[in-house]
């Protein structure tokens, strides 16, 4: 860190001279003008951005032949979270056709992701999402209400016998994936961009604070796919209506308990996180109650209930990971 003495000139007016070396890697000339950002720890961000513009950031990937297809998927999914503007796929001949596929199942998993640009050799992929417009707080509440139903489905599904139902929960797992990156990408985008965290009116530190719920959330999801998976094994066998009924209960009151959670941390209620942590251990002991009963039968029945049990238990955890985000938040907000 460079120290620099405050000096005033003209009786009135208070200046610093500024780093040579960051004046040249910037570019700037006499009479350019420069930002400059009260940030909430009352330091000074000085940008030479004014125009309010987002950053763009450019990755290329070489590809051919002999590039592995999923290897591929985790880079561009890597290249989408860490914020960049433009994607570029370049090939020395012609783009293996397996990379055009790989980019339109790409486009599809990603929100704000379009080809732009296409010719033999290379594909380019631009995100035409305006940040702003997807405020963290609403997409967590749609990650919210999608993984709630998911786990309402795949409980339904047992108990209907519906198979169909269960896939269906399953496929519905890339929606909260998608939205999650999203929040992933939002949160790189926002720490490397101090006009985006005016423009979305949102801090560095509240952007990883919604980066950290929705990854509990995205687990969440992840444990009602688990259920679905489960489900589907057990469409055939006799469980009985008491062990269904049991797992009914410990699902409804793990979702319930995610709800108070959500609640808790949409409001900053700290005494309401503090009261829903306290409901976790009753969950724990109704998948107890499940584990207990599956010994009693056959392994092809026990093996998927235990799971089940388990997915339960971890969603009502989950849930409680939640609160203490919303008490550690909310109390490191108070004055």
């Amino acid at each position: 860190m460079e120290i620099r003495k405050v000096q005033i000139t003209g009786g009135s007016s208070y200046i610093v001279s500024l780093p040579k070396q960051w004046i040249r890697s910037t570019k700037i000339q006499k009479n350019d003008p420069v930002g400059l950002i009260v940030q909430p720890d009352g330091s000074l961000l000085i940008t030479p951005k004014v125009s309010g513009e987002s950053l763009q950031r450019v990755r290329v990937f070489e590809v051919g032949v002999s590039t592995d297809r999923t290897y591929l998927l985790r880079l561009l999914v890597g290249a989408y979270v860490a914020g960049f503007t433009t994607i570029r796929l370049e090939a020395k001949g012609r783009l293996p056709q397996f990379v055009r596929q790989l980019v339109r199942e790409f486009t599809q998993m990603t929100i704000g992701q379009e080809v732009v640009g296409e010719t033999d050799s290379s594909i380019v992929i631009k995100d035409l999402l305006n940040p702003a417009e997807m405020p963290f707080e609403n997409t967590i509440k749609r990650m919210h209400l999608l993984a709630r139903d998911m786990q309402q489905d795949a409980m339904s599904s047992i108990r209907e016998r519906d198979a169909a139902l269960a896939e269906d929960v399953i496929a519905r797992d890339t929606e909260v994936d998608r939205l999650h990156w999203l929040v992933a990408r939002q949160e790189n985008l926002i720490v490397a961009d101090a006009m985006l965290s005016r423009r979305m009116d949102v801090t560095a530190t509240q952007a990883a604070y919604y980066f950290q719920v929705s990854k509990i959330v995205e687990r969440i999801a992840d444990h009602a796919t688990r259920v679905a998976h489960n489900a589907v094994a057990l469409i055939d066998r006799e469980t009985g209506a008491s062990g269904i009924a049991a797992m009914d209960e410990a699902s409804a009151r793990a979702l319930e308990i995610f709800s108070w959670s959500m609640e808790a941390f949409h409001a900053g209620d700290i005494e309401k996180a503090n009261a829903t942590l306290q409901k976790v251990r009753d969950l724990e002991e109704k998948t107890r109650d499940i584990d207990a009963r599956a010994l009693d039968l056959e392994a092809t029945v026990a093996i998927p209930m235990g799971q089940i049990s388990d997915s339960i238990r971890r969603i009502g955890e989950y849930s409680g990971d939640i609160c203490e985000c919303a008490i550690n938040y909310t109390v490191g907000q108070e004055n």
